[in-house]
């Protein structure tokens, strides 16, 4: 990484001159009030976030921001420590939380904001010709290169993206240039949304976790996560296109398809528990339970072409119950969830009253 010697006498200055000691976790950097982002606090996180920008403007992921980077980090070389990646949230938080703090008055405004310039820069540069994402750019081999929408990644970008386009805040000083760039990026991400809708028995479905950059077919990542159609990150791709104003038939032909497979995948009879297990890592297990009573869940996984829920090991191979999975996988992933049950009652009703204003006016003489 170039700069490396300035950047560690920085983050020792920093370090020295004012601990942090951030009352704030970073999980949380991009929630408080709208009044936190001028404070003494937060132009020191973004001190801190500004330190562990990469050389090719992205950030790497899982680390504690809230603080100066350590030497023994600035010194790492291993790709899952330092490299950029738009994974767990990586770039685009930081992106838009110095992007946040660059909006208001203090002497570190044009820092801030180039910093979040370079970052936007990046997402620009590391997105392919045909509109997906990469989990890490520079390109890492393996399946890091797959389009990602894994853990709503690509999502998050097109979000950052078109915030940019609109020139909404944080982004009000965003050029118009620069504003033309990122709403091609993102109508080129929606083009490469919709070529991976999956399609069974000649009815569109949802997606998978990740996609072949190349073929755009649905493929497996870490040997847990297997091709399949995907009850989690479907849910993020639902949302966003949903968000897409004056959506063409293409994007409301592919939010229908999925909602309607998010009907047929509901699981009921059947609940979630996390008992205590002080043996495995995580202090707890997980396992399911029949109750006629619950609520519904959805997978994380299906398999396609029988919308059975898979499960997997360290093994690689497919299982189709968590029970049979070994005790720290399954207590260590999220196998079930929730989260499309919001999406069936509110967001979609919400979104079809939307449309339906919208198609009122343009009838309107």
């Amino acid at each position: 990484m170039p700069h490396r010697s300035s950047s560690f006498a920085l983050a020792v200055l920093l370090a020295s001159a004012a601990p942090l000691a951030a009352e704030v976790r970073w999980g949380d950097i991009g929630q408080q009030p709208t009044t936190w982002y001028a404070t003494d606090e937060a132009r020191a996180v973004g001190a801190s976030v500004r330190l562990y920008q990469t050389g090719a403007g992205g950030w790497p992921k899982n680390h504690d921001m809230t603080a100066p980077p350590t030497a023994e980090f600035l010194a790492e070389t291993a790709y899952d420590h330092r490299a950029p990646t738009i994974d767990n949230g990586a770039t685009t938080t930081q992106i838009r939380f110095l992007a946040t703090v660059a909006g208001h008055s203090g002497p570190d405004i044009e820092v801030n904001r180039a910093a979040a310039l370079r970052g936007i820069e990046y997402l620009l540069k590391a997105q392919y010709d045909n509109g997906g994402w990469p989990q890490y750019y520079p390109l890492q081999p393996g399946y890091y290169t797959h389009i990602t929408f894994n853990d709503d990644a690509m999502v998050h970008v097109l979000n950052v993206l078109r915030d940019v386009a609109a020139g909404k805040t944080p982004y009000t000083w965003s050029e118009p240039a620069l504003r033309a760039r990122a709403a091609a990026a993102v109508e080129k991400g929606i083009a490469c949304i919709l070529r991976c809708q999956i399609v069974v028995a000649g009815k569109k479905t949802v997606w998978c976790a990740q996609h072949d950059e190349i073929t755009f077919e649905p493929v497996p990542a870490r040997a847990y996560e297997h091709v399949s159609l995907s009850g989690s990150e479907s849910v993020g791709i639902v949302r966003f296109l949903m968000d897409v104003k004056n959506p063409s038939p293409e994007i409301v032909d592919a939010v229908e398809a999925a909602v309607a497979w998010f009907e047929s995948a509901k699981l009921t009879g059947i609940r979630l528990e996390t008992p205590a297990a002080t043996d495995l890592p995580h202090g707890r297990d997980r396992v399911i339970v029949a109750d006629p009573s619950a609520p519904p869940l959805w997978a994380r996984f299906y398999e396609i072409g029988t919308n059975r829920p898979i499960f997997g090991g360290r093994d690689t191979k497919i299982r189709y119950s968590l029970a049979e999975v070994e005790p720290e996988r399954r207590s260590g992933y999220r196998w079930y969830l929730d989260d499309p049950a919001e999406l069936l009652s509110r967001d979609y009703p919400r979104w079809q009253q939307k449309l339906a204003k919208q198609a009122a006016k343009k009838a309107k003489p």
